[in-house]
């Protein structure tokens, strides 16, 4: 069965486009499972704020899910596009099962997790007496849904990685529009309020896993879901590849995390809770930005990781050139539409004057150095493509651990709201800090990788 692309013959541009414009559109359209349900959860008549803010407490939890999914699945994904660019179909196959049985075994051990410490994770997030209620409601209810989010995030990986980009793109869609449609009912039909949002969200979630497993057991898939051939060293190596993907996604709940707890201790119990709903909205409107940007580099790194596999250098550099173009014209969309127009964005959350202007305001402080941050994503992201872990997870641990020195100290020194002013100072240093780095190293390790005998695999 012909895939959709032909990584490693195909017109670099032209493959490049075809597999980041649906990765980013299924990011984006990703992001619509928080958005829409914060949308309709913040114009719930009465308790739309508060109501706002004890979701908003939730989103690191449901983030940091989310990440043991990529541990697995955008770790293997890589590994197993190499293998494919080297003809080994049946190492394919052994990582496919061996990341199929550690997301299986992830989903159960997170649902037990998180079921068991929900009021102290909470509470530590920054939940109030006034917002922990529908925190509680929302979480409980998602985190019985584990299961279907870690396997249809995961398993899209190596959808993508074989190149059936569109696939991947309409496994996401699936969940989305689902969610889309169930979500008035549930909330606002039902009267469920904070709890439909998240059965809205749980059962689009089932319905995207059920889509992407038929997949990879049917025939279309040119690697399949198989049994046996467990191999505890190939799962610590996909862990060790997608170590830097997990890292990056679970630290966004990190930073969320001490986000919210910071402006809840220093802006106080009124102040707090205002605070902590603004940051929930400009956060949402940075997923915006972010989630497609990493659709991108994750969308497109099947192409280097199977080049890399073949050694096929040329290709891979013509990659990053084209992949840091169109990474870099996003982010300045992106940087113009956050200076001119967030109010439309915001109107959509709240009606609340005071938080519509503190979110308007956040949002510009924000995204100040988005269109520098493609530069840390296309780097990081194609560095872990082609195996250079280490390095990809130091760039993006810098990144993540200055961002949280500065939310922790700016307040100290200039108020409640300083924090809003951590990320574009952070997104501007650890952008041209990846680059340096990645140019000190690219050009060492194609030429090793060129000069290696063929038939030797990679990273067995």
């Amino acid at each position: 069965m012909r895939r959709e692309n032909d990584l490693g013959k195909d017109n670099i541009t032209a493959l490049v486009f075809r597999l980041a414009i649906p990765s980013m559109l299924a990011s984006f359209v990703n992001v619509l499972y928080s958005i829409v349900d914060r949308m309709f959860i913040g114009n719930i008549s009465e308790i739309g704020s508060v109501a706002l803010a004890g979701v908003g407490v939730c989103g690191p939890i449901v983030t940091l899910i989310s990440s043991f999914a990529y541990l697995a699945g955008a770790g293997g994904a890589p590994l197993l596009a190499m293998r494919l660019g080297e003809k080994d179909k049946n190492g394919a196959e052994k990582i496919l099962s061996n990341c199929f049985l550690m997301l299986l075994v992830i989903s159960v051990v997170l649902t037990i997790f998180f079921l068991t410490f929900k009021r102290p994770l909470l509470m530590a997030f920054g939940a109030s007496e006034n917002t922990f209620l529908y925190a509680d409601k929302y979480l409980t209810i998602y985190t019985i849904g584990t299961v279907f989010a870690i396997l249809s995030v995961g398993l899209n990986q190596f959808i993508a990685c074989q190149g059936f980009s569109t696939v991947a793109m309409t496994s996401v869609l699936i969940g989305a529009v689902l969610n889309i449609i169930l979500d008035p009912i549930f909330i606002f039909t039902f009267g469920l309020g904070v709890s439909g949002a998240a059965i809205a969200t749980v059962i689009a979630q089932f319905a995207s896993c059920i889509f992407v497993v038929m997949f990879l057991f049917g025939q279309r898939a040119l690697v399949r879901i198989t049994f046996g051939g467990y191999s505890w060293k190939l799962m610590k190596r996909a862990m060790y590849f997608g170590f830097c993907p997990f890292i990056i996604m679970a630290t966004e709940g990190v930073i969320i995390i001490v986000l919210n707890g910071v402006l809840q201790r220093y802006g106080g119990p009124g102040l707090g809770d205002m605070l902590v709903a603004c940051a929930t909205i400009v956060q949402s409107y940075m997923f915006i930005c972010t989630m497609p940007l990493g659709g991108i580099t994750l969308g497109t790194q099947p192409i280097l990781s199977y080049n890399y596999g073949a050694k096929n250098i040329d290709r891979i550099k013509k990659c990053f050139r084209v992949v840091l173009m169109l990474a870099l014209s996003f982010t300045t969309i992106m940087f113009v539409l956050s200076q001119v127009v967030p109010k439309y964005f915001v109107l959509i959350f709240t009606n609340d004057p005071q938080l519509i202007e503190m979110s308007v305001n956040y949002i510009r402080v924000f995204t100040f150095g988005v269109i520098i941050l493609a530069l840390q994503y296309v780097f990081v992201d194609g560095l872990t493509a082609l195996g250079v872990a280490k390095v990809a997870i130091s760039l993006s641990l810098f990144r993540k651990g200055s961002f949280v020195i500065l939310t922790i100290i700016l307040p100290i020194f200039f108020g409640a709201s300083s924090p809003f002013y951590a990320e574009p100072i952070v997104d501007i240093v650890s952008g041209i800090t990846s680059t340096i780095v990645f140019m000190l190293l690219i050009n060492n390790l194609l030429r090793k990788r060129e000069e290696m005998p063929d038939g030797k695999p990679l990273y067995s």
